[in-house]
């Protein structure tokens, strides 16, 4: 047989696959439905290993549905609005149009030639009319409904992209993608309400305990952020109005030494009128990162406004007004009371200000003439002191207690507040959805007609000025208005690009329909069965697409909530890192000479290499998939995604562990083509006798089908992939002499390549040919294990001398006691110990252990 050849083997299924129409399904009630979906991927040009990961767990998965029977949709689309294809129009002054589109089909070819098998008729882009029409439909949908409105708000601007971002997508005070630090501007905005569903999105992360990463829900737990407390008005003096102010911490009012607001409160903006140096402080606050890292580690600085407050409970006391930078806008009021004894970011602002740090909360087993605050704020537990009617009190019945008088003297309440704030979606860039509003100086902003979706984008624009080229444009902006017909202006923002990503998902049920997505088709493939893709989308997709399901729901669309029944994140490959004369280099430019030492392949200079991470353009320490592909072939790449490590856990990418695979793929290849014994003709009926040696062979096959499986449904391929190496050793090492030998071999063979299927389909489907096969593998059924084979007919026993363990050993399962004592007293380690005597008392527990007492 000749030496197998990759290309022209994986070449050939891949044709035959899509001739067929294997992985082409329509709904059917008939059938159970399997929804497994990987996270679509932004057009860049080239897949990357991470895309190979992810679309190969995705694979597996939906080819082992398949063959257990179920009804698999396994969809693909692209990702492909967003600025790096308008960056790339200003860089190389090709349009984003063009540019997208020839980057999908440049990776639609490289995921067909990964052998994935997905359903490519209902293939989607975010970024054509056919798709975003749909969504300026709901976005309409959403303005009826309340969930979505514009406002006049302080947003988060990237200096870089020219665009506003949303709290989600301000990491450490940075552009998520331009990594610029994010300025606060006042800006007029498109919202959607999601803080609406707060309560639902999260109670209903409880239900998706086992089925979700623990890691992610407690991420969006955080991110929505619950909190009881209270609202305090703080009567300002010598004016009529209060500042309000929200707590969870009202315990300890007593202890409040200032109060402090946001450089974009009200007040802030009141009292900087003609106050030059305020203003300047207000503009300098909003050059700060608002993330919690950035204002935990900077400076707590503030300016002491001419206001004063009075205090609810003490006559007479006065807190004086700061605005400060560690005070945000968007979270509670705007507005804190400072308590510095308990609070570290207010104690630090009171040590630079020399205002009074008063504690009134007790730790436990403390004098209370001795309690000093130095440095460290106290936020442990304790009783309330120094706190008037509140003294003796623990914080929980203080907190109550607090809150209780605030309402009776009208002075504040309790309150739930919320961590979440509404998703701004409005976006000051071309390549985008357009928003379907219209404004009117007569009637205001209006919706575009749904007889005129969608609103396409112009495609004749420039980018060579900064900013919005819809804003620039001579003629898309001008239209009539719907209402009155007089002069009107379009709507110049785009949508948020999670706005589409929020939704695919229902699209891909019924992708070519006229409307979003027929509504039965909806109802039998949602929810998503296994959704697969980053961690790093936790907070921003994850949670955009839940409060967009439930969003959809309320206004008709669906009649789910949750989008997503089981979630896996899958880790990052990684790779060492190489460095030579102060650069990073590629791993393809460094050689190894022979006497071990890397060097750089132009010039021979030392190679330092560094640790291994995560592959990233910047380190320079990727791998190719196409170079792989091309020399190992899909099987060899895809078979080393899965074994290496289970999916959460970061791969590192080595060429050992790609040459191994690629060895093992060949030792099948050689093992069942070149299989010295002649094989009995396939679908011949199981032999009356085995030899001892097939009997083995032929239970082993049975336990690997039970534990390959197992090993599958819990996603564990690693471990599926250790199974499936030690069954092909057993089946290899099967003389096929003896009696039943070829049979079993032949059981096997066809065992080994059902269960490497989903993981080497191409490989599969070779070998499955060669073994005489005229179906297709890739719409076979699992194999069947038989149950009673898969039993474990012998057990170990744990042999124990005066309680601990000295030996094991193996027997036959129910053996009786006195062949378990026989064998045991046999043991060397026993007879050592025993000395020449008897034991005292031997106790024998059947299958399980048997202990001797000296």
């Amino acid at each position: 047989m000749a030496r197998y050849n990759v290309k022209e083997t994986e070449a050939r299924w891949q044709s035959r696959w899509a001739q067929d129409g294997c992985f082409e399904v329509e709904a059917d009630p008939a059938k159970p439905k399997y929804y497994v979906l990987e996270m679509f991927p932004y057009p860049s040009g080239r897949i990357h290993m991470g895309h190979v990961r992810n679309y190969t767990l995705g694979d597996v998965v939906a080819r082992y549905k398949t063959a257990r029977g179920f009804n698999v949709l396994h969809p693909m689309g692209w990702d492909a609005f967003g600025l790096p294809a308008e960056n790339a129009a200003i860089e190389r002054g090709v349009h984003p149009h063009k540019w997208t589109h020839e980057n999908i089909d440049a990776m639609r070819e490289q995921l067909k030639g990964m052998g994935l098998s997905y359903d490519w008729r209902r293939e989607v882009a975010t970024c054509d009319p056919s798709y975003y029409r749909h969504e300026q439909k709901m976005f309409l949908d959403f303005v009826k409904a309340g969930l979505a409105y514009r406002k006049e708000s302080w947003v988060n601007w990237d200096p870089v992209e020219n665009t506003v971002l949303a709290n989600e997508q301000v990491i450490d005070g940075k552009g998520w993608r331009s990594g610029a630090p994010v300025e606060k501007r006042k800006l007029n905005q498109w919202f959607l309400k999601i803080t609406q569903y707060a309560e639902d999105l999260l109670g209903a992360l409880d239900g998706l305990e086992g089925r979700w990463p623990d890691k992610v829900r407690l991420m969006q737990h955080n991110w929505i952020g619950r909190s009881e407390g209270a609202r305090v008005r703080f009567q300002l003096v010598g004016r009529d109005d209060s500042l309000e102010v929200f707590t969870t911490r009202p315990d300890t009012l007593f202890g409040a030494s200032f109060c402090a607001v946001s450089a974009n409160h009200p007040l802030a903006a009141e009292m900087a009128e003609g106050n030059e140096e305020l203003q300047a402080f207000i503009a300098e606050c909003n050059r700060m990162g608002t993330s919690e890292a950035d204002i935990e580690t900077a400076e707590k600085r503030g300016y002491r406004t001419t206001l004063e407050v009075e205090h609810p409970f003490v006559p007479g006391k006065t807190l004086p007004v700061y605005v400060a930078n560690f005070v945000l806008m968007e979270y509670g009021t705007g507005a804190i009371f400072g308590c510095p004894a308990h609070d570290q970011r207010d104690l630090d602002f009171a040590r630079k200000y020399d205002l009074p740090v008063l504690p009134v909360v007790l730790p436990p087993e403390t004098d209370p003439a001795t309690v000093t605050v130095a440095d460290e704020a106290y936020t442990g537990p304790g009783k309330i002191f120094n706190s008037d009617f509140l003294d003796g009190m623990d914080i929980e019945a203080a907190k109550s207690e607090v809150a209780g008088r605030l309402e009776t003297i009208g002075r504040g309440e309790r309150t739930t507040t919320w961590r979440l704030r509404d998703w701004g979606v409005s976006r000051q860039r071309y390549w985008g959805c357009p928003v379907p509003m219209i404004h009117c100086e007569s009637c205001g902003v209006v919706p575009v007609p749904e007889d005129q979706l969608p609103v396409e984008l112009p495609e004749d624009v420039e980018f060579d000025s900064p900013g919005n080229p819809l804003d620039r444009h001579p003629t898309w902006k001008h239209t009539a208005c719907p209402s009155c017909g007089g002069e009107a202006r379009r709507e110049t923002d785009t949508f948020d690009t999670f706005f589409e990503s929020s939704w695919y998902f229902a699209r891909f049920t019924d992708a070519q329909g006229e409307i979003a997505f027929d509504r039965d088709a909806a109802d039998y493939w949602l929810p998503v069965d296994q959704y697969i893709g980053g961690v790093e989308h936790a907070v921003l997709h994850l949670l955009y697409a839940r409060f967009f399901t439930r969003a959809l729901r309320d206004c008709g669309y669906l009649s789910i909530a949750e989008p997503f029944a089981g979630l896996v994140t899958q880790g990052m490959v990684c790779h060492e890192t190489y460095r030579a004369d102060g650069r990073w280099l590629y791993p393809d430019e460094i050689t190894k000479t022979d006497g071990g030492d890397w060097v750089t392949v132009d010039g021979g200079k030392p190679v330092t290499v560094g640790r291994v991470e995560k592959m990233s353009k910047s380190k320079r320490n990727t791998v190719d998939p196409a170079n792989i592909i091309g020399s190992y072939g899909a099987d060899t790449a895809r078979l080393f995604m899965l074994s290496d490590s289970p999916p959460e856990r970061d791969l590192e990418w080595t060429e050992a562990g790609v040459d191994g695979a690629w060895r093992y793929i060949n030792r099948v290849w050689r093992e069942i083509t070149e299989c010295p014994t002649a094989l009995p003709a396939a679908g011949t009926p199981k032999p009356a006798e085995l030899s001892a040696e097939a009997e083995t062979v032929y239970r082993a096959c049975h336990k690997t089908i039970l534990a390959v499986a197992d090993s599958i449904e819990r996603f564990r391929f690693n471990s599926a992939v250790a199974q499936v190496r030690e069954l092909s050793n057993q089946i290899f090492s099967l003389a096929g002499t003896g009696a039943g030998e070829a049979w079993v071999l032949r059981f096997g063979f066809e065992t080994l390549v059902r269960l490497m299927a989903p993981m080497t389909p191409h490989l599969c489907e070779e070998l499955w040919r060669q073994l005489g096969h005229d179906s297709m593998l890739a719409t076979a059924a699992w194999p069947e294990a038989d149950a009673s084979l898969a039993e474990n007919d012998t057990v170990t026993i744990a042999i124990q001398v005066n309680g601990k363990l000295r030996a094991t050993i193996e027997m036959a399962k129910d053996s009786s006691k006195d062949a378990m004592i026989e064998q045991a007293l046999e043991q060397p380690n026993v007879i050592k110990l025993l000395e020449g005597k008897s034991p005292r008392k031997v106790i024998a527990v059947p299958n399980k252990i048997v202990n001797v007492v000296a």
